[in-house]
């Protein structure tokens, strides 16, 4: 499976502009099975959502429908939404027919107040396409090694972010550290630029099962980067050293 990871810069509060951003970005990277976007990459990330979050079904959620229809591939990403009263850090997974599947944020940003405002989420999200199975988490669900756990469930998690550059150390850490502990591939997706709160500079990367790094964008510029996820490398490791099998039993109560 061929994957493209979007490093973008978002313009505050501008889903149209932002749009038009992501279309021509994924358009130079033709071919994609699966192009993967950052967090609320829509409006930029929203601790005070009103004015700014879209409705559920939104026109940032019909164009990634009408683009995964038009060329056969997934999209991914999250969007600030507002359905039946709540707010929610939503991310979409959309499937080349334009179904899609929806996971909101689990762990809300407490310190940046995000709590204040979205409602967390209650559901683990586990998509299957192309014979792959994807974990799909946002940003600060990064922190919580509990909330990822595999439980010989899926393949790969997509990370989609806006990690401030102060923190990025951390970002760069964890994402390695799910890899290995969970022994699967993991997608981190983190934007550039600056909102009124914080300075971005990326990071986005492309982890196999082992914790090396396959594939990173240039940092602090707008990038993507493309990759091949090979199933067939991640059985055979999971067969000769099967660390999953070893993996305590538990229960989250929620």
């Amino acid at each position: 499976m061929k994957i493209t990871l979007l490093q973008q810069d978002i313009s505050w509060g501008k889903p149209e502009e932002n749009v038009r951003a992501a279309e021509q970005a994924m358009d130079a990277r033709p071919g994609a099975d699966l192009y993967v976007l950052p967090e609320m990459f829509s409006t930029g990330f929203c601790t005070e959502p009103e004015g700014l979050a879209e409705p559920a079904d939104s026109d940032t959620l019909r164009w990634m429908r009408r683009y995964a229809q038009a060329h056969g591939c997934a999209v991914a990403g999250s969007i600030a939404v507002l359905d039946r009263g709540k707010y929610c850090n939503r991310f979409h997974f959309v499937f080349p027919d334009g179904t899609y599947r929806t996971y909101d944020k689990r762990h809300l940003f407490t310190y940046g107040g995000e709590d204040k405002h979205f409602t967390a989420g209650r559901e683990r999200v586990i998509v299957e396409y192309g014979g792959v199975r994807f974990l799909l988490l946002i940003c600060y669900d990064l922190r919580f090694p509990v909330w990822s756990r595999n439980r010989k469930d899926y393949d790969a998690i997509l990370y989609v972010a806006n990690w401030p550059t102060p923190r990025v150390e951390a970002w760069l850490a964890l994402l390695k550290a799910r890899a290995i502990e969970n022994q699967c591939y993991v997608a981190g997706v983190n934007r550039v630029g600056t909102d009124p709160s914080c300075e971005y500079c990326g990071g986005t990367l492309w982890i196999d099962p082992y914790g090396n790094t396959v594939a990173a964008c240039e940092r602090g510029k707008v990038d993507a980067v493309t990759v091949e996820l090979d199933m067939g490398c991640l059985t055979d490791f999971r067969r000769k050293f099967p660390v999953l099998e070893d993996g305590d039993e538990f229960k989250l109560e929620l």
